[in-house]
């Protein structure tokens, strides 16, 4: 019995298996399609835009108007261009170019010091004044020694004038002038003597032009040995220069 239950056929057995087929065909199918279609790149769109043109305004009718009479050509004068100006030569500029004076810098200005006291400021008064005093005395002590200088000069000048006039007045009273001299001829001599006034030596240094009075003046000299002494020993000179003229006083 059991023998003929397993040969029985069931009907429902095969329908089942081949339901069991298609759906895991479908299902595979279903797998491999879409892979496919999430691993194809997106193809791009091209677009292309176009702006409508606007539309032409309606032309207005324009009212034909006659045309307006073109005047006679007039005859232009002809113009004659103008000789350009020639620019004026520049003058040259210097070859050293003159530097800006650069401006003084400040200079700072010291701080005032404190002001000395009362007693600071006699002492400094005082000390200003003898200074003072100080300088006058000594300018008046360099005017006197000048006035005393000029008066000792001009002292010894006259005593010295008064020493030659008396050797000049000893040699004149000696002199026997020619009789047939003219005019006021003047004779120059040299003359050295000794400290006590003998004459060593008498020499024609300029001739008065005439020989006889030039003669006779020598001759005065030598015999008016010795001379007049000076009154002041520093007034002795040993060379003497002794002029004569044979009008003079």
């Amino acid at each position: 019995m059991n023998l003929a239950l397993e040969q029985r056929e069931d009907p429902g057995k095969w329908a089942s298996a081949a339901l069991a087929v298609f759906v895991h065909a479908l299902l595979i199918t279903l797998l491999v399609y879409g892979i496919r279609w999430q691993t194809r790149a997106p193809e791009a769109v091209e677009v292309e835009l176009y702006r409508a043109a606007p539309a032409p305004a309606p032309a207005q009718p324009v009212a034909e108007q006659p045309p307006a009479p073109q005047p006679a050509p007039q005859p232009q004068p002809k113009i004659e261009p103008k000789p350009e100006p020639k620019p004026a030569p520049q003058p040259a500029k210097p070859d050293i170019a003159l530097k800006s004076k650069e401006k003084p810098r400040p200079q700072p200005k010291a701080e005032p010091g404190p002001e000395p006291d009362k007693a600071t400021r006699k002492l400094i008064d005082d000390a200003m004044k003898r200074e003072q005093q100080a300088l006058a005395a000594r300018k008046a002590d360099q005017d006197l020694a000048q006035m005393k200088a000029a008066q000792a000069a001009s002292a010894r000048s006259k005593a010295a004038a008064d020493y030659i006039g008396k050797i000049r007045g000893k040699i004149k009273g000696n002199i026997v002038l020619p009789p047939d001299i003219q005019g006021n001829p003047e004779a120059i001599f040299d003359v050295v003597q000794l400290p006590s006034g003998e004459i060593l030596s008498v020499k024609l240094k300029k001739s008065s032009g005439h020989a006889a009075y030039d003669a006779a003046v020598e001759r005065a000299i030598l015999k008016s040995s010795p001379l007049p002494k000076p009154g002041q020993g520093d007034l002795f000179s040993r060379g003497l220069e002794l002029k004569f003229r044979p009008l003079e006083e």
